[in-house]
């Protein structure tokens, strides 16, 4: 048996890592909210990032949780002071990512879920691309599509035609995200993100704490 200290036993076990930014979009009723919401309830160490929006709450939601709802002035003065890592207007309202939050988690080894659209992935991956691992979310066809968003019953009719007149130009996007598939069935759609999700947490790059690691293993 080996008369090695218990301490140091499990000092040779942790590698300290830097967190992610695991970026799901898609066009308006793809299913990007649907599968988030399943890899938080099934990853609870996966923390969402909880954007600022200009937009009004809509029923169920909850301040500080689904967004933080602001005015626009304020949202300006965030713009301007460099307090978000993206912002974006979609469809008259603007979004955006408060910065510090994020950065704190990633310096702490913690992962962040990311529900935006390509123009803030966009932002994400010129600002900081080692960090991002972004997927696209695809629907079946889009008579499906529209089906879903007329199901949800969020938007009037209007808006609904909006979102369905711009779903192509989303969809042109596809080629700028590391990972791309097709939401056919929702808890298949959860395991491929999971899966991509787990080797990316592994990936060398990520494990700032490897080569020390190594290091106390090839010491003994």
């Amino acid at each position: 048996m080996s008369s090695r200290p218990a301490s140091r036993v499990a000092e040779a076990t942790e590698i300290s890592r830097r967190g992610l930014m695991l970026v799901l979009s898609s066009p308006s009723g793809a299913g990007k909210t649907s599968i988030s919401r399943e890899l938080l309830r099934k990853v609870p160490e996966l923390t969402m990032s909880v954007s600022v929006t200009t937009r009004r709450m809509r029923p169920g939601e909850v301040e500080g949780a689904d967004y933080h709802f602001i005015d626009e002035p304020r949202f300006a003065a965030m713009v301007a002071q460099g307090e978000l890592l993206e912002h974006a207007r979609v469809f008259g309202n603007f979004y955006g990512t408060p910065k510090a939050p994020v950065v704190a988690a990633l310096e702490a080894g913690h992962d962040v879920l990311f529900d935006i659209d390509w123009q803030g992935t966009q932002q994400l991956t010129a600002n900081a691309r080692k960090d991002v691992v972004s997927i696209f979310v695809l629907p079946p066809s889009t008579a499906e599509l529209e089906r879903r968003l007329t199901a949800r019953a969020q938007d009037p009719p209007q808006v609904v035609a909006q979102r369905m007149a711009k779903a192509a130009d989303e969809m042109s996007h596809w080629p700028e995200y590391d990972y791309v598939f097709v939401n056919r069935d929702l808890d298949a759609s959860v395991a491929t993100v999971l899966a991509i999700f787990t080797a990316e947490r592994v990936r060398r790059e990520r494990q700032v704490g490897l080569h020390e690691f190594v290091t106390r293993l090839r010491e003994g």
